[in-house]
C-alpha cells in the first residue's frame, strides 16, 4: 500500500468557460514565454537590442516544433502507421509526442534563418538563450504528467506517479515520474549554464554546447528508466545513443571553439548599444573597441585650447599658431563629446 505518491490529473484539459486549455500544448507555451524573456534580459546584457530575442523566435519556435514533431513521428512511426493506426493521429500535437532532438535542430535552422536576416551571428544568439530553453523544457516536461505518458519502472517510493490511465497499454501503478527527474534537471542545468557563463565568459556559442552536453548526460540516464516503447539498438533505447552522440559532438565543439576562437564577442548586433555594446559606439566616435581611448580626444582637445589660451597671452598671431588657436575649442568641444559618449 503506498503511503504518498503524486496524483495524476484525471483530465488533460483544463476547460476555461468553453475554451479548452489542454495541459501539454499549455505547459509549452508557458516554456516558451520564459524562454523568450529570459534570452532578452541576457541579449541584452551582452549588447543586443531589446526585441532582437524574440523576433528571431518568430522563426525558431514554428520550426522546433515542427522538428520536434517529425522526430516524434518518424522514430515512432508505429504509433501512427502500423494497423489499427489513424495516421491522422500524427498531427494531434497537443496528445503529446516532440522530440527534443529534432526541436532543437529544426529550432536552430529557424533561429539561423532570423538571424541572417537581423546580420546577427547564431552562435552569440544561442549562447544568449540557451538557458531559457533549459528552463522551457523544465516546465515542458510538466505537459507529460497532464497526459500521464513518458514514466518510469514501478516503484513505491514517496515520489512515484500515480498512473490511472489504461489507454495505448498503460497499466494502473505507481511509477518513477520521470518528467520530474528531468523537469529538475534541466533546471539545473540552466542554473549551470548562467553560472559558467558569469564565471568564464562563454562566448561563441559554448554556452549553448554547454546546456546541450549537461543535458544530454542527464538524458542519457533518465531515458534507461522509461519504460515506454522505443525501438532499441544493442540493448539500449535509441535516444540512449542519440544523447551519447551529441554530448560528444557538444564536448568536441567546445574544446575546439576555445582554442579557434577564445573569449566572448565584443559585438552581438550592429548598431546596438547595451551593457558590452558600447563598444560599438565607441567605435563609431573613434575610439578603440574596448572605449579606453575615448578620452584621447578630449585630451588633445585641452592639450589645444591650452595651447590657444597661451598663444593669446603672448600676443603670437602668426598663421601655424593661429590656426592651433582656431582649432582649440572645437577640438576640445569634440573631444568632450567623445569621452562622454564613450
Amino acid at each position: 500500500m503506498e503511503l504518498a505518491y503524486i496524483p495524476s490529473p484525471s483530465s488533460g484539459v483544463l476547460y476555461l468557460g468553453p475554451v479548452p486549455l489542454r495541459g501539454y500544448a499549455f505547459c509549452i507555451i508557458i516554456g516558451v514565454f520564459i524562454a523568450v524573456w529570459l534570452g532578452n534580459k541576457r541579449w541584452i546584457a551582452r549588447g543586443g537590442r531589446a526585441g532582437t530575442v524574440a523576433d528571431i523566435a518568430v522563426w525558431a519556435v514554428p520550426f522546433g516544433l515542427v522538428g520536434g514533431r517529425l522526430y516524434h513521428v518518424i522514430t515512432d512511426y508505429q504509433l501512427y502507421f502500423s494497423e489499427g493506426r489513424d495516421w491522422v493521429d500524427a498531427f494531434k500535437i497537443w496528445e503529446g509526442g516532440l522530440g527534443i532532438w529534432g526541436a532543437i535542430a529544426f529550432g536552430a535552422l529557424g533561429a539561423w534563418i532570423g538571424c541572417r536576416h537581423r546580420g546577427i551571428p547564431l552562435p552569440a544568439y544561442a549562447d544568449a538563450v540557451a538557458p531559457g530553453i533549459a528552463f522551457a523544457q523544465a516546465i515542458g516536461r510538466w505537459g507529460n504528467w497532464f497526459n500521464q505518458e513518458l514514466y518510469g519502472r514501478a516503484t513505491d517510493l514517496p515520489w512515484a506517479v500515480e498512473i490511472t490511465s489504461s489507454a495505448d497499454g498503460r497499466v494502473a501503478g505507481t511509477y518513477h515520474p520521470t518528467f520530474l527527474y528531468e523537469s529538475l534537471w534541466c533546471i539545473g542545468v540552466a542554473l549551470l549554464v548562467i553560472w559558467a557563463d558569469r564565471r568564464f565568459r562563454l562566448g561563441h556559442g559554448r554556452a549553448f554546447a554547454l546546456y546541450v552536453a549537461a543535458y544530454c548526460a542527464g538524458r542519457f540516464w533518465i531515458e534507461y528508466m522509461r519504460v515506454d516503447e522505443a525501438h532499441h539498438i544493442l540493448g539500449l533505447r535509441l535516444n540512449n545513443w542519440t544523447a551519447l552522440l551529441v554530448l560528444l559532438l557538444a564536448v568536441l565543439y567546445i574544446v575546439l571553439s576555445a582554442r579557434k576562437r577564445p573569449g566572448r564577442e565584443t559585438t552581438v548586433e550592429p548598431g546596438a548599444a547595451g551593457a558590452d555594446g558600447e563598444a560599438g559606439a565607441a567605435e563609431k566616435d573613434g575610439a578603440g573597441p574596448t572605449g579606453t581611448e575615448g578620452d584621447a580626444p578630449a585630451k588633445e582637445g585641452s592639450e589645444t585650447s591650452e595651447t590657444s589660451e597661451s598663444s593669446e597671452a603672448s600676443g603670437t598671431s602668426e598663421g601655424s599658431e593661429g590656426s592651433k588657436v582656431s582649432e582649440g575649442p572645437g577640438a576640445a568641444k569634440d573631444g568632450a563629446g567623445s569621452a562622454k559618449k564613450s
